[in-house]
Parts: structure tokens; C-alpha cells; sequence
């Protein structure tokens, strides 16, 4: 009985930091609305843009809420910030995410742009161990992949998740973080699994207080902190969390927005 319990304890964290629950990552893809074609090899640029899917923060507002048992849930409201919308996040000792499930095939990955603000680093927080493992802001993508290919640990944990919610976890997840004092660049290796790793796209506290925007090349991400291709991209979730340092957070997330390859449909 007491393995049992030990067995689930650890499978919901991993399933926390790598979607949430799975369950509800997976669940009812209807809503989705479709990337637009892209026509020719000879598309503009301004063509290109046109094909992508676009979330503004009162979309992000309407996104699934992955809750946690046992974890009080961060707050998320719209607001304005700087005379712009944004999706507010305000963490006390909490975890929760909002995610948006969606399919694009590996050889429709290309770029993905995000904002965020933060007011401060959470004191004590350090993503590479397990009971420090927070972050004021997070942008999670979780792929598809051949399970097969699964660690003994990680078969485990996904047989486990398949045989508690009636989905496997996903085959790998890729998060873009602010870390308080790894360079940017860095990838970091969740302490419970590896198939979950961070990307740092901010250290430090020398940009606190402003709007950040960052451009992204997905399969390069990937490919850099897995060592292989990516699968299919199966959805993509925001996530403030404060529940390991017991401490508060808050953060601001402005639009996200993905583009298809230029020449090729994204669904």
C-alpha cells in the first residue's frame, strides 16, 4: 500500500511538470481553430505570418485550467499593464496552468513569439532541484513521440498515467523559463524526469518590470535540448507557479502566436 502511494505521489508531479494533467491536456481538441494555409513556395513573408495561430490574453484567459490535487491553484485574470491586455498570474504557495491542446505535424514546426513580464524573482527557486523547482513564468509545449523509446522509469511513469487517467503522459515537454541565475540558453533537466527539459530565455533581475518578447524556432529548441527531431507539437500551456518555495509570484503574459512553415499547411 505505502509503494502504491509513493508511486502515485510521484506520478502526479511528473504529470504536473509535464502537462499538467494529462488527462485534461489530451481531452477535446474541437475548439482549436486551424492554422491557415500557407499556398505556394513562393509565399511572402507577410503570407507566412498570415499563417499562424494567434492567442491574445482574453483567448489565454479561456483555456482549460489544469488544476493540481492537493495544490492551492494560481490565480489568472485579465488586466491591462503598460496600456496593453494581459493575462495576469498571481501565485501564493500555489500551482496551476492554463493549457490549449492543438496538433501540428513535425515538418510544419517552425516559429513561435511570446511576451511576458515579471515584478520579481522568487527568492530561493531553482529549477534543477526537486523542492525549489519554481518559476514566475513558464510557456509549455508537449510533443508527441514513439514511447517505445521510454527509459524503464519513464515506461513506468506513462503506463501509470495510462492506466489512471486512460492516456499516456506526453513523450516529451519543452518549457521556456526565467531562471535567477542560469545564462540564457541554458537547458535545464527536470530533477524527476527527462522528458522534461527548460529552456532559460531570461536570467537575472536586469529586465524586471518591462515587457520582453522573445522569437522562438521550435524544432531548433527541441532539437537542442533533446538531441532529436521533434514529434508532433500536441499543445501548449502558460504556468506560474510558487508551491515548492512556499512564496509569491506574479506575471503578466501578453499574445502568443505560432507560424506554420512557409509552403507548408499546418493542418
Amino acid at each position: 500500500m505505502f509503494q502504491t502511494k509513493l508511486l502515485q505521489f510521484v506520478l502526479r508531479r511528473c504529470i504536473l511538470l509535464a502537462w499538467g494533467l494529462t488527462f485534461l491536456f489530451l481531452q477535446g481538441c474541437s475548439s482549436l481553430q486551424p492554422i491557415a494555409k500557407v499556398n505556394s513556395h513562393e509565399s511572402t513573408q507577410a503570407e507566412n505570418q498570415a499563417a499562424a495561430t494567434s492567442w491574445q490574453p482574453e483567448d489565454q484567459l479561456k483555456w482549460e485550467v489544469v488544476k493540481i490535487p492537493g495544490k492551492a491553484p494560481t490565480q489568472y485574470s485579465l488586466v491591462r499593464l503598460s496600456d496593453r491586455r494581459s493575462l495576469m498570474a498571481s501565485a501564493s504557495s500555489s500551482a496551476s496552468m492554463l493549457r490549449k491542446e492543438l496538433r501540428i505535424e513535425p515538418a510544419q514546426l517552425n516559429e513561435l513569439s511570446f511576451s511576458w513580464q515579471i515584478q520579481k524573482l522568487i527568492d530561493g527557486a531553482d529549477m534543477a532541484q526537486r523542492d525549489q523547482d519554481d518559476s514566475p513564468v513558464r510557456l509549455v509545449l508537449a510533443f508527441d513521440g514513439d514511447r517505445s523509446q521510454f527509459s524503464p522509469k519513464n515506461a513506468m511513469l506513462s503506463e501509470l498515467t495510462h492506466a489512471l487517467t486512460g492516456q499516456p503522459m506526453p513523450y516529451a515537454t519543452l518549457m521556456y523559463v526565467w531562471c535567477n541565475q542560469r545564462p540564457v540558453n541554458s537547458v535545464i533537466q527536470n530533477p524527476r524526469t527527462d522528458r522534461i527539459r527548460k529552456i532559460v530565455v531570461e536570467t537575472g533581475a536586469s529586465r524586471l518590470n518591462q515587457w520582453i518578447t522573445y522569437e522562438r524556432n521550435i524544432r531548433a529548441d527541441y532539437e537542442k535540448a533533446f538531441g532529436e527531431p521533434p514529434g508532433a507539437l500536441i499543445g501548449i500551456g502558460l504556468m506560474t507557479d510558487s508551491d515548492n518555495t512556499r512564496s509569491q509570484a506574479q506575471a503578466w503574459y501578453g499574445p502568443i502566436q505560432l507560424i506554420a512553415s512557409k509552403g507548408k499547411p499546418a493542418l
